[in-house]
């Protein structure tokens, strides 16, 4: 009897989901949606990374391979002639699209999800009944569930967590970390295919085009990797959360690509990790700092979209209500005066990537103050980053930085003034905006763009503990009319 063949989505890409003993020597199917494509306006260089992604899989798949490229996966998968295999897909479009294939009879069976370390079963079982979550609980289950970092049962080094140590600011006077550069890949010949058939598309995108940046094989991946733990890790910890504008890296992985494309299994990361620091080259709060990214926060994230369940993206819970400006949603960087902002937005246009604090503090920041609406907020994520994948941003945007959800995933709002923009960044250094000023020509918008949420939302922020000091200050301004006044005139950024 011939084995059904195993369909492999875009972000399934890595030998744990296709060369495991369960599918030693099956077909591969590997398809190209062109309806995928044009559904949305997603990055360019996205588009880029997911295709080189998939026909980099066909090519080392060799004869296992039937690699179509269809209008729709329905259409390529009838091409097919037979039901095929597939696991779990990573999103709940997708998940309802596998079920209807399945009862037309063009899925054959739904195997679990292998690009996560923990199964969704095993956290409903963690889970329980709970309304809201912590992240810190899950991660000290997930660290004794796979003994990660765990001496005798308890944390290496008496602490599960160090992000105290590890949220210092840029060093002084210092344009760059000044610490090696991250792995980047030297495109070939399908890379150069790729270029040219998206061009021919003539697809609605957004972003530059620019060379690839990410790892989109299982060996690229592990160079990658290899690269980050000997020459980045052991500086990533202290200024994980720094921000300079002429080191858009730092120190960071740049393997959030490679994980959620599934080529590479999240496990390896973490023990890489912990295999340095254990040989004694790495700090711990470097390495716990990166493994309570990968097995805690990236985890997390994952399991909460399924249980979140798919209204949660509507969720808008401070009432939000304005669209996306134009020039936010072309990321017309130039067209926008504070540096910090402007140079997120750079990065965004030019990489489809920024790292996590501009993402949270100064995109997701801005957002909140100014009212965006979350779910257009957390589509635009998705197209707008080369990381960006469909379950990736609800728990991040809804949750974590709109607070849209009303504290199912955070226990406060995450905005701030432009005194954290300037303390953990050189972008004030040269602004055209004041961080220390709240009124006038110069007065930073996010300074009084805080002020003004806050007295947006004081009633909600004063019955919590956590937000109530910020109300407090506000009722003490003197200026705070003036401000108010100023914020809702406000036109340039």
């Amino acid at each position: 009897m011939i084995e059904a063949p195993l369909w492999i989505f875009g972000d399934q890409l890595g030998p744990h989901v296709h060369s495991t003993d369960e599918h030693h020597g099956r077909e591969v199917v590997l398809v190209e949606s062109e309806r995928v494509f044009r559904r949305r306006r997603f990055h360019r260089q996205k588009l880029h990374l997911v295709l080189s992604g998939l026909r980099h899989t066909a090519a080392e798949l060799g004869d296992r391979a039937i690699h179509l490229r269809a209008g729709t996966y329905r259409e390529a998968l009838e091409q097919v002639g037979r039901p095929v295999v597939v696991h779990e897909p990573t999103s709940f479009a997708a998940a309802d699209l596998v079920e209807r294939l399945r009862k037309d009879g063009l899925v054959a069976e739904v195997l679990p999800t292998p690009t996560f370390a923990l199964p969704r079963t095993d956290f409903d079982e963690w889970a329980g009944d709970r309304t809201s979550f912590r992240m810190e609980d899950f991660y000290r289950a997930q660290r004794r569930r796979f003994d990660v970092l765990m001496d005798a049962g308890e944390p290496v080094g008496g602490k599960w967590n160090l992000d105290a140590e590890n949220r210092e600011p840029p060093p002084k006077g210092r344009v760059t970390l000044d610490v090696p550069g991250p792995w980047l890949p030297t495109e070939d010949e399908i890379d150069g295919r790729v270029r040219a058939d998206l061009d021919a598309m003539e697809l609605p995108t957004v972003g530059r085009d620019g060379p690839r940046l990410f790892a989109v094989t299982a060996d690229e991946a592990q160079r990658a990797l290899a690269h980050f733990v000997e020459q980045r890790l052991p500086h990533f910890g202290p200024h994980e959360d720094a921000m300079l504008t002429g080191d858009w890296a730092t120190a960071h992985s740049l393997l959030s690509v490679p994980l959620n494309l599934g080529v590479l299994h999240p496990l390896d990361a973490v023990r890489a990790a912990e295999d340095a620091h254990r040989a004694g080259a790495v700090p711990l709060p470097s390495a716990e700092g990166f493994i309570r990214q990968v097995l805690g926060w990236r985890e997390y994230v994952w399991q909460l979209y399924w249980r979140f369940g798919k209204g949660y993206q509507r969720r808008n819970a401070l009432a939000a209500r304005t669209p996306l400006p134009d020039w936010w949603r072309e990321l017309d960087a130039d067209a926008v005066t504070a540096t910090c902002l402007s140079t997120a937005l750079e990065g965004v246009r030019d990489r489809g990537w920024t790292h996590h604090i501009p993402r949270l503090m100064v995109l997701g920041n801005h957002a909140l103050q100014r009212g965006y609406r979350p779910a257009e907020l957390s589509d635009w994520f998705r197209e707008a980053f080369v990381d960006g994948f469909e379950w990736v941003m609800p728990p991040n945007v809804i949750g974590m930085s709109q607070h849209a959800d009303g504290g199912m995933m955070a226990t406060k709002p995450y905005s701030s003034g432009g005194a954290y923009i300037a303390k953990m960044s050189d972008h004030c250094k040269d602004c055209a905006f004041d961080p220390k000023k709240r009124l006038g020509d110069d007065a930073c918008p996010f300074t009084a763009g805080y002020w003004a949420w806050t007295h947006r939302h004081r009633d909600l922020l004063a019955a919590n503990h956590r937000t109530a000091r910020a109300v407090a200050s506000m009722n003490r301004l003197k200026d705070l009319d003036a401000v108010l006044e100023q914020e809702s005139a406000r036109e340039e950024f």
